[in-house]
């Protein structure tokens, strides 16, 4: 009896120690499951430490001194980051990645800048936007006691489109949209993005505020900072790759050319002296506008002013290479000399087109080519013809309707 009381001992004490074997075994496989994770996400293309800026630096303590704020490549390559960013938190989104493995909050973290809001379009849950804003408990932690002068308190970014299943569909709607009309006003996304825009500029002044986006993200951008400039809040605006293309525009340009054609048909033929009187009379009224806009001034280009967006385009990129294109032929500008008379010398954007000969439409489209090292960017000088279109409806706002709501 006593044999097998002792064996009984023994047989416990296996067990018990098998128990804790398993649980050391199981912690284990846990651990080499979360560093696998971990290596996957170091990994990954669009990790931030792989994809990322190589030469950008966080922000420190000489940034009191000398703020990289204000350097405008600083600013073009760490407004590109964030948009990446939201790219990745549709794409976290979608593969279901938890806080740890997330690849998206290094794009922001890294400048410190925290996520306060995300745009989700209603209609299938989407994230297409976020809004940034600077993080001063991060900053404290690297003594970087204030926000760095030029460093935006709120930034509002709006990715393009995602060629992936989930999102695909609605993205594609709003190409389409624009691609028809030229506008984007009839989507939920843009009304969502005024929403956010609009509040974040009440509370914290529309100087300290920055809206930016790609692609499609970009022509959200400019119809929703142009809306809000009409109201007469001006926020900066840096728009990357911002679709030119539509079948409006492609229908307005044939028109275009057909009444030049036929005004210059009509100056070929002999004419009688009433309709001549027509045309002096014309001139008579084009010159006393142009003598009145000069001594009064011309209220109504007030928002044009005041608010300039930055554009950046690759001439390689089909979609927005148009906005290369220069305003017209002499008989075009004589035409619409009107119009363009109103922005009296103002410039309406700055335009930066980058050029590397030849490339590959991926390549020229993408969003890392504005945080690359061997970017060459040039300053466009001429005036763009399309710029000018889609500014023209700031030229012609009642002096009413712009008011000084500007903080």
């Amino acid at each position: 009896m006593a044999k097998r009381g002792v064996e009984e001992v023994v047989v416990v004490a296996l067990e018990e120690k098998g128990g804790a074997m398993a649980v050391v075994v199981e912690e284990k496989e846990q651990k080499e499951e979360k560093e696998n994770e971990k290596e996957e996400e170091e990994a990954h293309p669009y990790a931030f430490h792989v994809s990322g800026p190589r030469n950008v630096a966080k922000p420190n303590w000489r940034d009191l001194i000398n703020s990289s704020w204000k350097d405008t490549n600083y600013k073009r390559s760490v407004i590109a980051c964030f948009i990446q960013a939201v790219y990745l938190l549709e794409l976290d989104r979608q593969e279901n990645r938890t806080v740890e493995t997330a690849l998206a909050p290094k794009w922001w973290m890294t400048f410190k800048y925290k996520l306060t809001q995300t745009l989700t379009d209603e209609r299938d849950g989407s994230i297409f936007g976020a809004v940034l804003e600077w993080d001063q408990s991060a900053a404290l932690a690297d003594f970087v006691l204030i926000r760095p002068s030029g460093a935006p308190k709120a930034v509002l970014v709006l990715r393009g489109t995602l060629l992936k299943g989930p999102t695909i569909r609605r993205d594609i709607e709003d190409d389409l949209r624009f691609l028809a009309w030229e506008s984007l006003k009839g989507s939920v996304r843009f009304k969502g993005a005024l929403e956010a825009l609009r509040t974040v500029a009440e509370r914290y002044g529309s100087s300290n505020v920055c809206i930016a986006g790609h692609s499609l993200g970009a022509g959200f951008a400019l119809q929703v900072g142009k809306a809000l400039a009409k109201e007469g809040i001006f926020v900066d605006a840096h728009l990357f790759n911002p679709p030119s293309i539509s079948i409006a525009m492609s229908l307005r340009n044939i028109g275009e050319k057909a009444g030049f054609a036929w005004k210059r048909l009509k100056s070929m033929l002999p004419s009688s002296s009433e309709p001549q009187a027509d045309c002096d009379e014309e001139i008579k009224d084009n010159s006393l506008k142009s003598w009145l806009g000069n001594i009064y001034g011309d209220k109504a280009s007030m928002g044009l002013k005041q608010w300039v967006p930055h554009l950046y385009v690759n001439n390689s990129d089909y979609i927005c290479c148009h906005y290369t294109d220069p305003e017209g032929t002499t008989e075009e500008n004589e035409a619409n000399k009107e119009n363009t008379s109103r922005t009296n010398g103002q410039v309406a954007a700055k335009l930066f087109v980058m050029s590397k000969g030849k490339q590959k439409f991926l390549e020229a489209h993408g969003l890392e080519q504005w945080w690359s090292d061997d970017l060459d960017l040039q300053l466009a000088i001429n005036k763009s013809k399309l710029i000018s279109r889609q500014l023209k409806s700031l030229y012609s706002l009642p002096a009413s309707q712009v008011t000084k709501r500007q903080r």
